[in-house]
């Protein structure tokens, strides 16, 4: 490599480095990752599962950055403590839950939806599992 060589690659690095920096701002891209969505407050959840039908049930959700806690209320389950996190517009908690003589996580996994409603999928333990949606109250 000669003389001539080195302050080629060093501008080819940063115009490189520069391009990068552009396209990430242009499409709203950072290094920290993507800011949580506000998915605290109180939601009715339904769905169908594999096994059991139709339900109902609803969820109150305290946040604090990516970090969901709070309290799951049905009729099957019963009140229970459930937690979980938020990255981006994607959301999971669980719970420890009674599953008919069996104790499992029961583990919600959902996508904020543009229009502020919750879409997603429910885990019994792989005991079985079904589809859910959610609006807040």
């Amino acid at each position: 490599m000669n003389q001539r060589e080195i302050p080629r690659m060093t501008i080819r690095l940063a115009v490189g480095t520069a391009a990068t920096v552009a396209v990430m701002l242009a499409t709203g891209s950072s290094l920290a990752g993507q800011t949580p969505a506000d998915v605290a407050g109180d939601w009715v959840l339904t769905g169908e599962t594999d096994a059991g039908g139709p339900f109902t049930s609803s969820v109150m959700l305290e946040q604090d950055g990516t970090e969901l806690t709070g309290q799951y209320s049905s009729a099957n389950l019963g009140e229970l403590e459930v937690k979980g996190s938020v990255s981006g517009n994607d959301i999971t908690f669980s719970m420890s839950a009674d599953l008919g003589g069996q104790t499992g996580d029961v583990t919600y996994t959902a996508t904020l939806q543009d229009d502020g409603t919750l879409s997603g999928q429910i885990d019994l333990a792989g005991l079985g599992g079904g589809s859910i949606t959610g609006k807040r109250r």
